[in-house]
């Protein structure tokens, strides 16, 4: 709304006009003054107490990090796993360099489910800080399932949506993000495709930010690798991706939320770090896994598995082993 207003003032003809104006100016700042100012929103935790409402995404996204594509994932797999995994495609990488450490199927283009939440994050935290404040698309509420519940007109910071989405995989989360950040839908998608062109992702291809929908939404174990390396190089999406349990605050009716991370390899696995789980009838079960000990840091991928915990534990082992051997 316009703050200010403008005043013409004829001296000599209109001087008792401008008297009547000068008492209306002051008494509407005497009556302005005795209004109580609206509540700001809480920040969340070791976030800036700066909250910025998204009403109008700029037209570019803003600048992603730039990596050249033959070095996220790179080079022919060089450990032998002595049994079979349950899964259909699967990788093993070297998180610091990129290096190929074993493989099945690696470019083989399979429908990835909610693993497609890695590029929606990477892309709307360059755009997002985590106080702005995100209103709800009326569209969004109408995703098809898994939703936290999100609704039409609500006002929510980013922050909140961003664990929902990483940690509880809400798809209406996904959605609502997509549109703060790109302005609508489409618009976020093609920026998810044409981010997947500049990092040299020949196997992917985007049409949802959600993964709900598998058609047309397809990637590879070698592609996927490559954008999880990416994505972790980003301090918010490495803190979100590692966290077990997140509690936040909510408006009323609702009043709090808790999070719970779907991905347990955060529970049963040493060393794990993240990074997201996926699941629709077409794509089968889908893990991205990173894990840290010592020096040494790894990325497994496995796509329609039919025990991904176990595929990823074989897979994670067998890089460590090699690394401390």
């Amino acid at each position: 709304m316009p703050r200010r207003r403008r005043y013409r003032y004829r001296y000599r003809r209109l001087a008792p006009v401008g008297v009547v104006a000068l008492v209306a100016v002051a008494a509407g700042a005497w009556l302005g003054a005795q209004r109580a100012p609206a509540p700001a929103e809480a920040a969340p935790p070791a976030a800036p107490a700066v909250v910025r409402h998204v009403t109008k995404p700029a037209a570019t996204l803003q600048a992603l990090p730039a990596f050249a594509p033959e070095h996220l994932v790179t080079g022919v797999p060089s450990l032998h796993l002595a049994q079979p995994l349950e899964a259909q495609s699967a990788i093993l990488v070297d998180a610091t360099t990129g290096r190929v450490l074993w493989a099945l199927r690696p470019h083989e283009r399979r429908h990835i489910a909610s693993t497609t939440k890695i590029m929606t994050a990477l892309l709307a935290l360059a755009k997002l800080r985590p106080n702005d404040v995100v209103t709800v698309d009326p569209s969004v509420p109408r995703v098809p399932l898994v939703r936290e519940g999100l609704r039409a007109g609500e006002r929510v910071q980013a922050w909140k949506l961003f664990y929902s989405m990483l940690l509880y995989s809400g798809n209406d989360d996904a959605l609502a993000l997509a549109i703060a950040a790109g302005g609508s839908k489409p618009a976020f998608v093609h920026e998810m495709n044409a981010a997947a062109r500049r990092y040299g992702l020949r196997d992917t291809h985007f049409t949802t930010p959600s993964g709900v929908v598998d058609e047309g939404n397809v990637s590879s174990a070698w592609d996927l690798a490559g954008l999880t390396r990416v994505a972790l190089r980003n301090p918010r999406f490495a803190r979100i991706v590692h966290t077990k349990v997140m509690h936040v605050t909510w408006a009323a009716p609702t009043y709090s939320k808790i999070y719970i991370n779907n991905n347990l390899m955060l529970t049963r696995y040493r060393g794990a770090t993240g990074v997201k789980t996926g699941y629709t009838h077409k794509s089968g079960w889908c893990l991205v896994a990173s894990a840290t000990r010592g020096k040494t840091s790894l990325i497994a991928v496995v796509l329609d598995s039919g025990n991904m915990y176990a595929d990823a534990t074989r897979l994670l082992n067998l890089g460590f082993a090699a690394a401390s051997g």
